[in-house]
């Protein structure tokens, strides 16, 4: 009688799909609980103490620049991971979700751009890049509600292109959406981010001092016109990452031990909190009328039409053209409801929508209203389409035979 062997530990990359879901639920959750207070008799008081000052920020741009600070830190350590050790460290593996969040950025970003060229609005075409942002948590969250009809393989498809899609979504905040510059704090952020290197090169690999180093250039940033948040990605971008090619991955890699103990705390604490303070969109004298602004049209348009042609157009052009492998056990209906799933935009669009519209409230709860619209939209119709697909050959677009995977988890 054979002696049954321990079971592997879950890659980290199931491991961030399933806290990812579950923090997506809750997001979903706090994000409604923040559009009823918001229209409530409670939405003086929660206006009000959102832009109470306390140390010279108010308290929503201490959510907006420090606590998301936290939030864009995870991602960072997401994207390096991948990148050297994970789903994305080969360029076959980065092939089918890379091209597909190019076009899932490309194409929503255009879409938006026609709707306020035509309608003349100048103002509305800083939002260009509103739309181009998929939330992975609240699309992982829908997957979850779906259960065992979604293929793992489509899970770890949609993780990998909204990895590649943050850091795209990064690259346009650093280079578009930065004001007037300090370059004497920016020659301080540069000193920061070589002590951070240095430390690396010594091969430190307590955490408390690349974290005490991070604190010091996220003050830098703050003061320098470049976004604070990307102070967390260049900290992530520095912490040492132990290699484990094939093997679960070790507890004693520096990356790995930040990364799982930030995950439930950004999942749970930093970006619910951040969904309830930016969600919350009053109602009052708005008509339906509203929706056919530049600016919520462009971003509805963008996030529900957009992603899907952008996303599942490329994935589908790459396959066809032998480039890469449809993801195993997933049909076509189902890649294209993935690809609706990837319209939900909701955290990093809104965090866009406040650096393409700093100055404008009102602008800013018309990219609210287009965020929330435009990500209700994509979640129910990519629900819809994974609960009527089935796996393999039996989707209602067939293809070819199942590919081998291009991914796995």
């Amino acid at each position: 009688m054979k002696t049954p062997q321990p079971r592997p530990p879950a890659s980290i990359l199931r491991r961030l799909i399933e806290s990812e879901a579950s923090g997506g639920l809750v997001l979903l959750a706090v994000a409604v609980l923040a559009v009823i207070v918001a229209n409530s008799p409670a939405a003086d008081s929660y206006f009000t103490v959102l832009h109470a000052y306390l140390g010279g920020l108010s308290v929503l741009d201490w959510i907006n620049d420090g606590l998301m600070a936290l939030f864009f830190l995870l991602v960072g350590l997401e994207i390096k991971r991948e990148l050297l050790d994970g789903q994305l460290s080969t360029w076959p593996r980065r092939m089918l979700p890379g091209l597909a969040a190019a076009g899932g950025m490309a194409v929503p970003a255009l879409i938006y751009v026609a709707v306020a060229v035509s309608a003349g609005s100048g103002e509305a075409l800083r939002g260009w890049a509103i739309p181009a942002a998929t939330d992975i948590a609240f699309a992982l969250g829908v997957l979850a509600l779906l259960g065992p009809r979604v293929p793992v393989s489509l899970k770890v498809f949609l993780t990998a292109l909204a990895i590649i899609d943050d850091l795209g979504a990064i690259a346009i905040i650093a280079v578009f959406y930065t004001a007037s510059l300090s370059f004497v704090m920016l020659a301080l952020a540069a000193v920061s981010i070589a002590i951070l290197i240095g430390l690396g090169r010594l091969k430190v690999t307590a955490l408390w001092p690349y974290l005490l180093v991070g604190v010091v250039l996220w003050w830098f940033l703050l003061e320098s016109g470049i976004h604070a948040t990307l102070a967390g990605v260049a900290l992530a971008l520095t912490i040492p990452i132990q290699r484990s090619p094939g093997k679960p991955e070790t507890k004693a890699s520096p990356l790995h031990r930040l990364e799982h103990g930030l995950q439930p705390w950004v999942a749970f604490v930093v970006v619910p909190v951040f969904g309830f303070a930016n969600a919350g969109v009053s109602f009052a004298g708005m008509s339906a009328s509203a929706l056919l602004e530049p600016v919520p049209l462009g971003i509805a348009l963008g996030l529900f039409a957009g992603k899907q042609i952008g996303v599942f157009g490329s994935a589908f052009l790459a396959i066809r053209a032998g480039l890469a492998d449809r993801p195993a056990k997933a049909s076509w209906l189902q890649l294209y409801g993935v690809a609706l799933l990837c319209g939900i935009g909701f955290t990093m669009s809104l965090f866009i929508g406040l650096l393409a519209f700093p100055t404008s409230p009102h602008l800013q709860d018309q990219t609210k209203l287009g965020v929330l619209c435009g990500s209700a939209i994509a979640a129910i119709a990519g629900a819809i389409v994974l609960g009527l697909a089935r796996s393999g050959r039996a989707g209602v677009l067939r293809g070819s035979a199942a590919s081998p995977p291009s991914t796995s988890a």
